[in-house]
């Protein structure tokens, strides 16, 4: 519902904020002040007796310090120089005014934080070493961003070809503005962690017990941001406790717009004729009649020089224009609801959902012994609802001649193979679930390096 949770400006007195500014700056002082402190350390040192190998004076333990942390300093330099300042947002004026935090990128890493939490507490409760959690963050959070990424651009491939490579690179690159699927989040993240899993040969169910429930907790602050964000929404529906409206600057509300629904109209999608106008409506009010034929409609914006410059050009409220019968209607954004029709509210469905998923699972844990069978009964519990959330959401089609959306298909495909794992486990598997372990089961915090 708020994409932008505040923006960082691009100036701030004299000075941009990125760029050759106070970041930089910033990066600058934290270097000095680093250095600084460890010329300190070192003459607060220098009546201790010299160790083998270690420097003997304070300009040769700052040399060996910063030579150690150089790539970081450069790289944060690099990154507020010449990285941020490239996907500042542009205003009306064309001018860049600021760095957005985006809602959707912001519950993304509270989903991580709160995940890499809980597994840790849940490993160790399992017996194996929590810095293994730390150790595999960036296997999965990788391989998750990639996987969701990727599934979407796959799905939607389409809408990212941009005018040019660079163009369309920069529109498959945007995630942190929405577009991540949760089935290819998991499907990335679980195939990294089966790298991570044989890389460091520990015993694949119980480990994987261990961080099945942290998936769902991330799921809940992940789909929060959804809803930020404005996509993942769910179909049509009267006002209830269980529905929620969005401001116009959002993909529902101009999908309604451009469908008719919003303006109290049902327009055929073959033929363009209108089928039936609602008493009261905007169109009823317009005069526009049933049977009369919608040729074309598109969002209209009012001219660049009576907007404020300095407000950012994505957040300009459009009105629309549309022909219908060869007469032409244009509407300000005030003539236009101010809020799009109900629909469900999916995503705080999916993340009530998993918040429940998170906690039936840790209290399971409990109950269930044998290595495994947790780790399966959450990838089965998860596609059950994700297949019955898909009847909520109307923002996918049907796929292979079916009315089965793509996701609802892999929900097939994740429950049949969660129960033949299952099958697996109770027949086949041994008890303790071991597969390939090896002491870094257990052991200190070097086997996770």
């Amino acid at each position: 519902m708020q994409r932008t949770l505040f923006l960082i400006p691009h100036e701030l007195g004299p000075l941009p904020v990125f760029g050759l500014g106070w970041a930089a700056l910033l990066v600058l002082v934290g270097f000095l002040l680093r250095a600084g402190w460890i010329i300190q350390r070192e003459r607060r040192l220098t009546d201790a007796p010299a160790r083998a190998g270690e420097p003997s004076s304070p300009s040769a333990s700052l040399a060996s310090a910063l030579m150690s942390e150089s790539f970081i300093w450069l790289v944060a330099a690099a990154i507020v120089i010449f990285i941020l300042p490239t996907i500042e947002i542009a205003g009306v004026g064309g001018n860049p005014v600021g760095l957005p935090i985006r809602g959707y990128g912001f519950f993304l890493v509270l989903a991580l934080i709160a995940s890499i939490t809980l597994a840790t507490a849940r490993v160790r409760r399992a017996g194996l070493n929590p810095d293994l959690v730390y150790a595999l963050a960036p296997y999965v959070f990788i391989g998750g961003i990639v996987g969701a990424r990727l599934f979407f651009v796959i799905q939607y491939r389409d809408s990212f070809i941009g005018d040019s490579i660079g163009q369309t690179i920069r529109n498959v690159m945007a995630f942190t503005e929405g577009g991540l699927v949760v089935y290819g989040a998991f499907i990335g993240g679980f195939l990294a962690f089966l790298v991570f899993n044989y890389r460091h040969r520990l015993p694949l169910f119980r480990f994987g017990d261990a961080i099945i429930p942290c998936l769902f907790i991330g799921l809940f602050f992940g789909r929060i941001g959804c809803l930020m964000n404005g996509c993942c929404y769910g179909g049509r529906c009267e006002p209830d406790w269980a529905s929620i409206r969005f401001p116009p600057i959002n993909k529902v509300y101009q999908e309604q717009l451009r469908s008719g629904e919003l303006l109290g109209m049902r327009i055929d999608p073959d033929t363009g004729r209108i089928e039936s106008v609602e008493s009261g409506s905007l169109a009823d009010r317009l005069g526009i009649d049933v049977g009369e034929r919608y040729e074309y409609g598109q969002p209209t914006y009012p001219p660049t020089e009576s907007i404020d410059p300095n407000i950012p050009e994505e957040d300009v409220v459009p009105g629309w224009v549309m022909v219908v019968e060869g007469e032409t209607f244009e509407l300000s954004p005030a003539q236009l609801p101010p809020r799009s029709l109900p629909v469900r509210a999916a995503q705080l469905i999916s993340s009530f959902s998993g918040i429940v998923l998170c906690v039936f699972l840790c209290v399971l844990s409990r109950y269930i012994r044998r290595p495994g069978v947790l780790m399966f009964v959450g990838f089965a519990s998860y596609a059950i609802a994700r297949f019955i959330l898909e009847i909520v959401r109307t923002d996918e089609r049907g796929q292979f001649n079916t009315s089965l959306t793509i996701s609802q298909w892999v929900s097939v495909g994740v429950l049949t193979l969660s129960v033949g794992g299952l099958v697996y486990i109770y027949r086949f598997a041994s008890d303790d679930g071991s597969g390939s372990a090896s002491s870094s089961m257990t052991g200190s915090p070097q086997s996770a390096k």
